[in-house]
């Protein structure tokens, strides 16, 4: 073998020393790029591998968590890949969409290709990628499964392609999507171009599958830490009546940071968001059955800060680039701890340290065993039954929940306990102590984890209201403008010059000579005496709103859509203040035959378990009408003397 190869070994040589001296040439050259496009002077970990991986022309496999800074793995080598695209399969639209604009924002060329564009838009796109117009080219996995996505991307200079959320195209990840499989294509229609895999949450096995999904050859494997040591994992076991006070008192604690609140259904975040009203605390919503317009309004008043909680169901999160965050709250058990680690990850992505609150309810438990009973594929039910034990292990009390996290996605921590989960340090003063402080909705100081000196609250408001208006007049949203990280920067820094804002994280070039003037303004107005004049808006009490519109004489489907919320939570809100008091039950709201049946029921099962009076009643009676009548008795019965002592 030797004396065959004697011939070609100086070849060999000649391209080692080739490839030693383009790595040495790009790792001096990216840091170049990194400043210029992107700002930073530094590197993530993992990241300057990675890229000059993917610039090296390997397969790639990359686990990082959320946060990690994945997209920049595949953006910058596009950045320096002159005459060539990088192909990013992408399951979100709103997530394509956003980082074609920050791309733009840092002037490297990008399009999308997906549901949301007219015909000409399409053509429009597929005639600029094969011209080699873009650095980047977004394609949703459904649009690469249709017959003629192949045809023409074969006439596209591509120079890798990059799968975004990986994890769903094994069946043994907890986001399983078939249209992912296509992407098993892709080697043999394109057996040159790289292919990188990138996910936040995929286990040994899950990494297995990918690779050999995409049948990626020798990949460099990447596999950041599982631990994030800034995040304190708290586990509490609740019930329907302590969940709600629970709840307030978490928002409280964290009154004036952005937080995440996860709901199990679209009617469970509604009737939360109307409960948080009532509490003095503004929070808006996020769900499959809102209209795309008004997601992406509720999530830019999010992002934006002009509202701190946001209620949503897993529909929310993925590709959400919001750092200071300082709380996810889960309102059920998750079906997995995929799924938790996911949802959980997205607090504290600036490093700071984050609350992940967990309050499950035993019916729960039922409710997943419910779903896990319906599925028809006996391996998909086996796999499900595997998460399900997985995550009742985890909400056990006595393991470090660090830990467990760590073991559960195949890294094997050299400590057992940390200083950060409730397992360990034991639940927190504030989570047991009744919520007392009222909302406030504005920001106050921050001290960072990093001692560096605080913020101060009336500058970082004033630069906020900046960006609102800077962002919505573009017609992007506010962290496309910038970053939290960068605004908390400049207000500790308070640059007076184009060089010196240059030096604060998140000024590249391009965007330096957009907003630098402005931003200096804007500093300057401060320092002379400016401040926001907008004070937050009180909003209308929801309970008020339905109590005055039923007076008016509307019916519950009527107030639902002036509402813009379900009906079934519109009846849920009346059927809370008829039990209260607060409101007289209508006749007319359940048919005199249905209203004697459910309570004929109540009196023989009791008032506290509607699902035992479902099943006991015919199915043409709904829980809506049951919820009514139920509360209803319930009032009367809290009416009625107590028996007296003989």
């Amino acid at each position: 073998m030797q004396r065959f190869l004697l011939p070609y070994l100086p070849r060999i040589d000649g391209i080692r020393r080739a490839i030693y001296t383009l790595t040495m040439l790009a790792e001096t050259d990216l840091l170049a790029a990194l400043r210029r496009y992107w700002g930073y002077d530094s590197f993530r970990p993992l990241q300057q591998r990675i890229v000059q991986s993917l610039l090296g022309g390997r397969d790639t496999c990359v686990v990082m968590p959320t946060g990690g800074g994945k997209s920049l793995c595949y953006q910058l080598p596009a950045a320096m890949l002159p005459g060539k695209t990088v192909v990013v399969i992408s399951p979100l639209i709103a997530l394509m969409q956003d980082q074609v604009a920050q791309l733009a924002q840092m002037g490297i060329e990008g399009a999308l290709l997906n549901s949301s564009l007219t015909g000409a838009e399409k053509a429009s796109v597929i005639r600029g990628a094969r011209e080699g117009r873009y650095r980047l080219l977004y394609v949703s996995p459904e649009r690469l499964a249709q017959e003629d996505t192949i045809s023409w991307l074969e006439k596209v200079p591509i120079g890798l392609f990059a799968i975004d959320e990986a994890h769903c195209i094994s069946e043994w990840g907890h986001e399983f999507r078939p249209d992912y499989r296509q992407l098993s294509r892709l080697r043999k229609h394109f057996p040159t171009c790289p292919i990188a895999a990138f996910t936040a949450s995929a286990t040994q096995r899950v990494r297995h599958d990918i690779i050999d999904q995409l049948q990626l050859r020798d990949p460099d494997k990447y596999i950041a830490s599982f631990h994030r040591p800034n995040l304190r994992y708290i586990v509490k076991q609740c019930d329907a009546r302590t969940q709600p006070d629970l709840l307030v008192t978490a928002l409280r604690k964290h009154a004036g940071s952005s937080v995440i609140v996860y709901s199990p259904t679209i009617a469970r975040v509604e009737e939360t968001i109307d409960f948080l009203e009532e509490k003095g605390i503004a929070a808006i919503g996020y769900h499959g059955k809102m209209d795309t317009a008004s997601r992406r309004q509720n999530q830019e008043r999010w992002m934006s800060d002009e509202v701190r909680v946001l209620v949503g169901t897993v529909a929310f999160g993925l590709g959400i680039n919001k750092a200071a965050v300082r709380a996810v709250i889960h309102l059920s058990l998750p079906k997995s701890i995929e799924q938790y680690y996911q949802e959980a990850g997205r607090a504290g992505r600036d490093g700071d340290p984050a609350d992940c609150l967990l309050l499950w309810q035993k019916r729960d438990t039922a409710l997943l065993v419910h779903f896990i009973k319906e599925m028809t594929d006996p391996a998909e039910q086996k796999r499900a039954w595997q998460r399900y034990d997985e995550i009742r292990s985890f909400v056990e009390p006595q393991k470090c929940r660090h830990h467990e996290i760590c073991t559960h996605f195949g890294e094997t921590p050299k400590w057992k306990s940390c200083s950060a989960c409730d397992s360990c340090s034991g639940e927190p003063d504030w989570l047991a102590k009744p919520a007392e402080a009222p909302e406030l909705g504005r920001g106050k100081p921050v001290k960072r984890a990093d001692g560096a000196a605080d913020v101060d609250p009336e500058l970082r408001e004033y630069l906020r209201e900046w960006r609102r208006t800077t962002a919505k007049g573009s017609g992007l949203p506010a962290f496309v403008v910038m970053h939290d990280t960068s605004l908390d920067e400049l207000c500790r820094v308070h640059p007076k010059s184009l060089p010196e804002l240059r030096r604060v994280s998140g000024f590249g070039e391009r965007k330096t000579e957009l907003y630098g003037q402005q931003i200096l303004d804007v500093l300057k107005h401060f320092r002379g005496g400016a401040r926001t004049t907008e004070t937050p808006k009180k909003s209308t009490k929801q309970a008020e709103e339905t109590m005055r519109l039923l007076a008016k004489g509307h019916t519950f489907d009527e107030i639902a859509k002036i509402r813009g919320r379900q009906a079934s939570t519109v009846i849920s809100m009346v059927a809370d203040l008829v039990e209260r008091g607060k409101l007289e039950f209508q006749s007319g709201w359940v048919d005199h035959p249905r209203r004697v049946m459910i309570e004929e029921a109540c009196i023989r099962l009791g008032v506290e378990r509607l699902r035992t009076l479902k099943d006991a009643l015919p199915p043409e009676i709904t829980f809506d009408e049951i919820r009514l009548v139920a509360a209803r008795l319930r009032r009367q019965q809290s009416q009625a003397p107590a028996p007296k002592d003989r």
